[in-house]
């Protein structure tokens, strides 16, 4: 698919997906000559359907659809965190499964990110509260208090697209030689 022209103007987007089962949260990531803002940003409220089936249909539904409208490059979604409650992981990972479904039938690559990580990577602090990561994704992404949603979990979203833009963009380290011996094999014109 090519992109519209609201979305024509990026070098690339990724969308960061926080999985829930009441409350899925997304984000649009913008990147433009290496420098990310925020699209879009919003919430997928679950709880009116009664069938845990029904949310996971509607999740792939509304997934699929922001998919489309944003054309995506990439998908950044947090992994879910382990709980005591084996009943709720499980639906957890059914959620976060069915956004994932929903990346896979549109091509889109996807990574996995832990909430820590995306916590260090935006706050500095795998620790921080997701007020904390909101407080700080308005900051780095000049976004106006206007625009930012009551929930949570749609900065926590926007968070793993940056997060993932963070990583993605870090350049890579040379790899040497491991030893001596594998760089005097590797160069023998280089050895008198």
């Amino acid at each position: 698919m090519e992109r519209n022209n609201a979305v024509s103007d990026w070098d690339r987007i990724i969308i960061g997906v926080d999985p829930g089962t009441n409350v899925m949260g997304y984000g649009i990531l913008g990147v433009k000559r290496g420098k990310p803002a925020m699209i879009a940003m919003g919430v997928i409220k679950l709880s009116r359907f009664d069938s845990h089936y029904k949310r996971l249909g509607h999740i792939f539904s509304r997934i699929t659809g922001i998919i489309e409208q944003y054309l995506p490059d990439e998908m950044a979604i947090e992994a879910p965190f382990f709980g005591k409650n084996v009943q709720s992981m499980l639906k957890l990972g059914r959620a976060q499964g069915v956004a994932i479904a929903a990346a896979i039938s549109r091509d889109i690559p996807i990574v996995e990110y832990e909430p820590r990580k995306i916590k260090m990577a935006i706050t500095g602090n795998g620790a921080a509260a997701k007020e904390q990561v909101q407080e700080m994704l308005k900051r780095i992404l000049n976004i106006s208090k206007e625009n930012i949603l009551p929930e949570l979990d749609a900065t926590d979203a926007l968070g793993a697209a940056l997060c993932h833009f963070y990583e993605s963009s870090k350049p890579e380290i040379a790899k040497g030689p491991k030893s001596w011996k594998e760089f005097i094999a590797k160069n023998p014109s280089r050895v008198k």
